[in-house]
């Protein structure tokens, strides 16, 4: 099967990091983007390359209970089936331990955590979605492996997102190699608020060795990942994240 046949299902496509892997991915495999806001959705499939096939999956990770029925239902309904999935979705809300409630939690973990590990288990069902699954990149964060005040729910999200990556990338060996892209500082939608304090961006860039990253260097590590060229990679955390996390200077 050639990549242009192949659909690799990318969820969080919307926006932000999302739409960005779902450009760059279009000019080599079929798409199926996801995210709940449909004319977001038909704006990305736009910008996506036209000798591609995309569609559509509109559906909210925040109903937990409809993620699975939902995309079995997609699958059958397209006659198609998923060779590849990145889970790009994603909701961070920063608090700190005072003012975080079990609605927060609920929401960071069914997003984050909760819908990766439902659609990867449609996926892996042979019945649903036949033997083309070979390839799943989860969205993490280099917080994943490290601590920042009022992130508590956010980073133990990835963290526990990494833990399941770990274990199904053995469990479905050798035939799905199973990874996880930790961003550093990239701007986006759900970071913006992040960026809006000039003396926050003047610290990051002092923090990173080759400054800030763009939405493309994370697009880019999905795209060796989904590719041949890593074929023998599989259970990693892949940090893209400009030396950040390795710089301890005073």
């Amino acid at each position: 099967m050639s990549n242009m046949e192949k659909y690799v299902l990318i969820t969080g496509a919307s926006s932000g990091i999302g739409r960005e892997i779902s450009v760059q991915i279009s000019q080599q495999y079929n798409l199926i983007i996801h995210g709940r806001d449909r004319q977001k959705l038909e704006s990305v499939k736009q910008d996506c390359n036209q000798q591609s096939v995309v569609m559509i999956w509109q559906n909210d990770f925040n109903d937990v209970e409809n993620i699975e029925i939902s995309l079995k239902e997609f699958i059958k309904a397209s006659k198609i089936s998923v060779s590849a999935f990145v889970h790009s979705a994603g909701y961070m809300k920063m608090l700190t331990i005072k003012a975080t409630n079990l609605k927060i939690l609920n929401e960071t973990m069914n997003i984050n955590l909760y819908s990766a590990i439902l659609i990867s288990k449609v996926l892996a069902n042979k019945v649903v979605n036949g033997s083309d699954l070979s390839g799943i990149v989860f969205i993490s964060s280099n917080i994943s492996n490290f601590g920042s005040k009022a992130f508590s729910a956010y980073a133990a999200s990835k963290s526990a997102l990494d833990g399941f990556m770990r274990c199904l990338a053995v469990e479905l060996a050798p035939n799905v190699r199973v990874n996880s892209v930790l961003p550093g500082g990239v701007r986006t939608a759900m970071t913006e608020a992040i960026y809006e304090n000039l003396q926050v961006i003047e610290r990051m860039k002092a923090q990173y060795p080759l400054g800030l990253g763009e939405t493309s260097d994370i697009a880019n590590a999905v795209s060796f990942l989904l590719s041949e060229q890593s074929r023998w990679v599989t259970g990693q955390q892949i940090t893209v994240d400009g030396g950040r996390t390795i710089n301890i200077t005073g």
